[in-house]
């Protein structure tokens, strides 16, 4: 058995576990580690994996398969992409230990903060910091001037320095622990602070693949394991008796037609999402970066993933009937996990519009590219 496969059975063991405390505790964050999640995105000159982003993607597929809550939670293993904008000497002192490094971080609202010698004083409260109990690091969005595209800068500060304000209180996603972060007047150097998506410091291929299209792909992918889950859950079912003595599911026209169509509908959305990373993969690896249409195609591809994942979880939960809403019922589950992906702010329904304009020559509302 590998350590992810190890992991799998971990996370299927105590899912219900991180719904009741709601987040995932510190001893499954090591199976995470021990399961390379947390080097995937650490450059290799630090010791990490910095796996092509599909293959993260497909790592972060099955978990959530397994648990939606805890695929998201290791779809943060992705930020390390963030870190690499850090200056080298930093980063090799948070790697001096090992890449299996867990960030988190709650970079919303931006708040202020004040310039003192070397670095900033900051102060301030942030939400949906997904993981944040978990982390080993922890950043925080501050606004300190401007950098010179104008956009805030990312503070990354140590646990003991950050307060976790426990208000997660949600109808999906309820394992993530995405809590409030508050700071009290914590002093953080300069060079613990850096541009999410900024000019890495590494020159790796990782590196070069567009960081927040990445940032929406990792969870757009949660969605489609929680909807693979939740198909999976009513075709299996399709062989039950029912409480009235109807025909089996199996037997109806209406639950086969319905599954058929969840089926190409989530697996085309799929093939669309894999197609376009590879494409962009493929051009940064050549050492080219990736264009703004390669760009738009992998926003528009997350979106639209995160929508048809949770009109498949929907059309499944409608076939599971009666059974489907007892709570506990892994529907019921699915249908509250599902709902999240495309609540999020870069998986709106908004990123059709900004894939519009590209398609079509037009400016793009600002920060889609």
């Amino acid at each position: 058995m590998t350590q992810f496969e190890r992991m799998l059975e971990v996370v299927t063991e105590r899912r219900a576990e991180f719904e009741e405390k709601g987040h995932v505790p510190t001893d499954v964050i090591g199976e995470f580690k021990n399961a390379g999640i947390y080097r995937a995105g650490v450059p290799r000159r630090f010791g990490g994996d910095a796996l092509p982003p599909a293959e993260f993607l497909r790592l972060v597929e099955r978990i959530s398969v397994v648990d939606g809550s805890a695929g998201w939670v290791a779809s943060f293993g992705s930020s390390a992409i963030y870190l690499a904008a850090l200056p080298l000497e930093t980063q090799a002192e948070l790697y001096a230990d090992g890449p299996d490094v867990a960030f988190a971080g709650g970079l919303f609202p931006v708040q202020p903060a004040e310039p003192v010698e070397g670095g900033y004083r900051v102060s301030g409260r942030w939400k949906f910091a997904s993981g944040c109990k978990g982390a080993d690091v922890l950043g925080v969005g501050i606004k300190a001037g401007q950098d010179r595209a104008g956009r805030p800068l990312t503070a990354v500060l140590r646990p003991e320095q950050v307060e976790i304000a426990e208000n997660w209180d949600v109808i999906g996603m309820r394992g993530t622990g995405s809590h409030d972060l508050v700071v009290d007047a914590a002093v953080v150097p300069e060079e613990w602070t850096f541009v999410r998506g900024g000019t890495p410091a590494v020159d790796e291929p990782l590196y070069r693949y567009p960081t927040v299209p990445y940032a929406a792909q990792v969870l757009a992918v949660v969605g489609l394991g929680v909807a693979r889950a939740a198909l999976d859950h009513v075709i299996a079912q399709g062989g039950r008796a029912g409480y009235t003595g109807a025909p089996k599911p199996a037997e109806r026209a209406t639950y086969r037609i319905a599954v058929g169509q969840a089926e190409a509908q989530l697996r085309s959305s799929r093939a669309f999402f894999y197609e376009t990373t590879e494409e962009a993969w493929a051009t940064v690896e050549a050492g080219d970066p990736a264009t703004a249409e390669q760009a738009s195609l992998l926003r528009l591809a997350s979106a639209h993933l995160a929508k048809t994942s949770f009109d498949v979880t929907r059309a499944a939960y409608q076939l599971g009937g009666i059974a489907a809403i007892a709570t506990g019922s892994p529907l019921e589950r699915h249908l509250r996990d599902a709902s999240v992906v495309p609540q999020h702010a870069f998986l709106q329904e908004g990123m059709y519009d900004g894939a519009g304009a590209v398609l079509m020559g037009v400016p793009p509302f600002p920060g889609y590219l």
